[in-house]
């Protein structure tokens, strides 16, 4: 495949121990410690009282993510088609499910069941926002977290617009944890397009290849983000805080790698594009 090119032009981050980008850059580039306290889980205000009370911690991370990563971009959520992906959904949804249905299945909530599926967050986000540009929901296990980034870049490139990605996983609960297991809460957002602005963050040479190793986090950050389902998110945001001229390669498939390479133009570059 050939080289196209994109720009990341906002991006958010959020875990227990980096609550939030401003917070995850100087850890991530080795200049700070994560705090030891991890924080609460983010309020989804752009709902309602009602409704940011029965969100699920997949609805409150992914809104809390989308939104941050717009702000940083300096976009109008109303006017950015949108990825959302996430490995797993939410299991402690699906394990309340699956135990009511098991025990008293005439019990099940409608609310819970509502926020169930797997698209739950885009459409609470789609709602919250007035955006009627078009959303996708995917998972592709292990490899969610490539395969989001790259349905992002291939609309960018494909529409000549910009495009939001959120990626989230929670804790796994329940008997599911023995099968799908996963810890703790991560949320990342990335505004990507196929033009820069004065603001961009960095610039992306992507292509998708065969062969060649899947890029780790560094040991030091690994640990913040353990155990939970989309930390292989984790290379991507360490280069964009560390801007630092680097390739990665990101799973898509057992054979095939999203390979990035990502640098940081001077200021005078930044209308290429």
């Amino acid at each position: 495949m050939s080289t196209l090119t994109a720009f990341v032009n906002g991006v958010a981050f959020w875990a227990p121990r980096l609550p939030g980008w401003q917070i995850a850059v100087p850890v991530l580039r080795g200049e700070a410690a994560a705090p030891v306290q991890p924080a609460p889980r983010p309020a989804p205000t752009l709902l309602g009282p009602t409704e940011r009370r029965r969100a699920p911690d997949t609805v409150a991370i992914a809104l809390e993510v989308a939104g941050r990563a717009c702000e940083s971009a300096g976009a109008d959520p109303k006017q950015l088609r949108s990825i959302f992906a996430s490995t797993h959904g939410d299991l402690a949804i699906n394990d309340y499910m699956s135990e009511t249905l098991a025990r008293t299945p005439t019990l099940v909530s409608p609310i819970r069941f509502h926020n169930s599926v797997h698209n739950a967050a885009a459409g609470y986000w789609t709602i919250g926002t007035g955006c009627h540009e078009p959303y996708t929901a995917l998972t592709a296990y292990d490899d969610t977290f490539g395969e989001g980034l790259l349905e992002a870049l291939m609309q960018a490139a494909c529409s000549d617009r910009a495009v939001l990605l959120v990626t989230y996983d929670i804790e796994a609960r329940g008997p599911v944890a023995t099968m799908v297991p996963s810890r703790g809460i991560v949320g990342a957002g990335v505004v990507v397009s196929p033009h820069a602005q004065a603001n961009s963050l960095a610039r992306v040479h992507w292509r998708t290849s065969r062969g060649g190793e899947r890029t780790v986090a560094l040991d030091c950050n690994a640990e913040l983000v353990a155990g939970n389902a989309m930390a292989a998110c984790l290379p991507f945001f360490e280069t964009l805080a560390r801007s630092e001229r680097r390739t990665i390669r990101l799973g898509l498939s057992p054979a095939l790698l999203l390979e990035l390479a990502i640098d940081f133009p001077d200021a005078e570059h930044a209308d290429e594009g």
